[in-house]
């Protein structure tokens, strides 16, 4: 292998990894934006996002059920799902590509990683006290994750 190889595609996937493990041993409180988001004036969020309500997992999202802080929050987190999972599958589809160089095994493969890895995360935090395991993250995650391997082979289609 190169090391030049080792170095652009490797590293960064091992690394992005680590920072994933990291980030998810965490307790939630210690990710917790919600103070910050309470020196900033969301009184827009308060008047254009009133009509905004779902479940997700077990709860209610809305601006009824939850601050204003926590309900930014919950889409700052959630936006981080997708924007990681985003990343990591495409360090997981250039690792693919110089073993196959056959753009849907790689991306057929990159996606069942990132779904695989995102299920194992979710067990973590599931058996985690501070932090809570959901189906939903999982796909939320392996959205990201197809995202990611699709805008890589735009890119990679438009640079031919």
């Amino acid at each position: 292998m190169k090391s030049n190889t080792l170095l652009t595609h490797y590293v960064p996937f091992l690394a992005w990894l680590s920072m994933i493990q990291y980030a998810s041993s965490q307790p939630y409180q210690d990710q917790d934006v919600t103070p910050i988001l309470g020196n900033i004036n969301l009184s827009w969020i308060e008047s254009g996002f009133q009509w905004v309500q779902f479940t997700y997992g077990t709860s209610v999202i809305s601006l009824e059920t939850r601050s204003t802080e926590a309900f930014v929050e919950f889409f700052i987190r959630k936006g981080a799902h997708v924007f990681v999972y985003f990343v990591l599958a495409i360090f997981a589809f250039r690792i693919l590509m110089l073993w196959m160089e056959h753009i849907p095994k790689a991306s057929v493969l990159a996606i069942l990683f990132i779904t695989a890895y995102a299920a194992y995360d979710e067990i973590r935090h599931y058996f985690h006290p501070d932090r809570s395991g959901m189906v939903e993250d999982v796909l939320l995650d392996m959205f990201g994750g197809a995202l990611g391997v699709l805008a890589w082979i735009v890119f990679i289609r438009r640079r031919k």
